[in-house]
């Protein structure tokens, strides 16, 4: 008869069975799962859902949200280009009673504007020379504002801020490959010089939205609209369900803009037509660069990015 083998550990006053502690009855006081029925967590949930639902019902769209994006971006150069032309002579009457453009060069001012605005536009929805065409409308943005004597007025500058916001994000999109180093200064890669771009844009875009929270009057429907949009503005500016927030902007500026800045149902002879137009296409233009917006994402300097990180 062979003998047993006894191979276990004798059990002496120095050896721990389980010195890792997993038979602890003790609660750990280490992480615990998140509890499914608190507040936070349903939160957490629907909103997982909900971008879920977007990602699903925008992928069909997704290949063409760029091209929209562009287009509508720059749509409102497209208008004021042509109202440039069909109201020639009002123009030059303004510039040269009201802003005392001496005579030629106020044809040249609204000559080069409407150049700059129709080839620039077209090479921005062609992705050519799109940093070059880019660089263009942001100086008509600018100059225009001095031109016209609307650089200090609130609603004007706080438009043209998300303009400006949706011409860096078209910016980021493009941006190229190749990289200009100097000699003596730092240098960024492309991929740092998109990070600040989105970053710069996401935060310029959400001025459009603040500049209706300050004109108007005050009511129960506009209050609640507004804290809605305020949290959604500042879900952009800081990249937290960045993409998320940014559709329901587009929802809520396109349905506002429809139902609010709606020129062609004002009299071609009103005053009032043409400011409702310009609103109308500018709206637009944010709209645009939001798209472009949910379609690359908040980049890196973003909460979303982040989460991803840790």
């Amino acid at each position: 008869m062979t003998s047993r083998i006894h191979i276990a550990r004798p059990a002496t006053a120095t050896y721990n069975a389980d010195p890792h502690g997993f038979s602890n009855p003790r609660p750990s006081s280490g992480y615990r799962a998140a509890n499914p029925d608190s507040p936070l967590e349903r939160v957490r949930a629907v909103g997982k859902q909900v971008e879920d639902a977007v990602e699903i019902y925008s992928h069909p769209l997704k290949p063409y949200l760029p091209g929209i994006g562009r287009f509508l971006l720059v749509v409102t150069f497209y208008e004021d280009a042509i109202r440039i032309l069909t109201q020639w002579r009002d123009q030059l009457w303004y510039l040269q009673s009201y802003r005392h453009f001496y005579w030629g060069f106020s044809h040249l001012f609204l000559i080069l504007n409407v150049v700059v605005m129709l080839a620039a536009s077209t090479a921005v929805i062609s992705k050519r020379f799109t940093e070059h065409a880019v660089l263009g409308l942001l100086a008509v943005v600018i100059v225009q504002g001095f031109g016209y004597g609307l650089i200090f007025d609130l609603n004007f500058f706080l438009r043209s801020l998300s303009v400006i916001g949706g011409l860096v994000m078209v910016l980021s999109e493009t941006m190229v490959s190749r990289q200009k180093n100097f000699a003596g200064l730092p240098s960024l890669s492309d991929t740092d010089r998109k990070k600040y771009f989105l970053l710069a844009g996401r935060v310029l875009l959400i001025f459009l939205f603040l500049g209706y929270m300050l004109r108007g009057e005050w009511s129960i429907g506009r209050f609640v609209a507004s804290l809605f949009g305020l949290a959604a503005c500042t879900m952009v500016a800081v990249g937290f369900k960045a993409k998320w927030s940014a559709t329901f902007l587009v929802i809520v500026l396109s349905v506002f803009n429809v139902f609010i800045n709606n020129w062609w149902s004002v009299h071609s002879a009103h005053a009032q037509r043409d400011f409702l137009k310009y609103d109308f296409f500018q709206t637009l233009s944010i709209v645009g660069g939001l798209i472009l917006l949910v379609n690359m994402g908040p980049g890196g300097l973003s909460v979303d990015e982040k989460k991803k990180t840790y």
